[in-house]
């Protein structure tokens, strides 16, 4: 049976939260938006999703503690693009020692997004396989 992916997208910026969505689900996927790290997590361990979008800047949990739970506690190798602003590049070294699979810096192509995505999802098919 082939089902929509299900992406997790952790973002505090409504109009940016509304592009992904849009943009996503005209691409096929399943999306479940959370406005921050804690109803990110919720959504994560309710939906087991097949891939998590996260800002590294948002209220309550951070996309870095998001990471690390996801990684740490819940012992999910889920792949995670990260997005950042420009500037930050100790919290995006921080980000990959943690676990994330990507990293886009803000702004960013909504169609350069999607192939990142695509990309991750295959190589992480690839390796289930093996």
């Amino acid at each position: 049976m082939n089902y929509a992916k299900k992406i997790v997208v952790a973002e505090d910026n409504s109009i940016l939260a509304l592009l992904l969505k849009y943009k996503l689900e005209n691409e096929g996927y399943k999306i479940f938006m959370a406005a921050n790290g804690k109803e990110a997590i919720d959504l994560i361990e309710e939906h087991n999703p097949d891939f998590i979008l996260t800002d590294i800047m948002m209220p309550f949990v951070s996309g870095l503690e998001l990471i690390s739970h996801v990684r740490n506690k819940l012992n999910l190798s889920t792949p995670i693009i990260v997005f950042s602003a420009s500037g930050q590049e100790e919290m995006v070294i921080k980000a990959f020692n943690l676990g994330a699979s990507d990293f886009m810096s803000k702004p960013f192509s909504p169609n350069e997004l999607v192939l990142r995505i695509n990309r991750n999802l295959h190589q992480q098919t690839l390796l289930q396989k093996y």
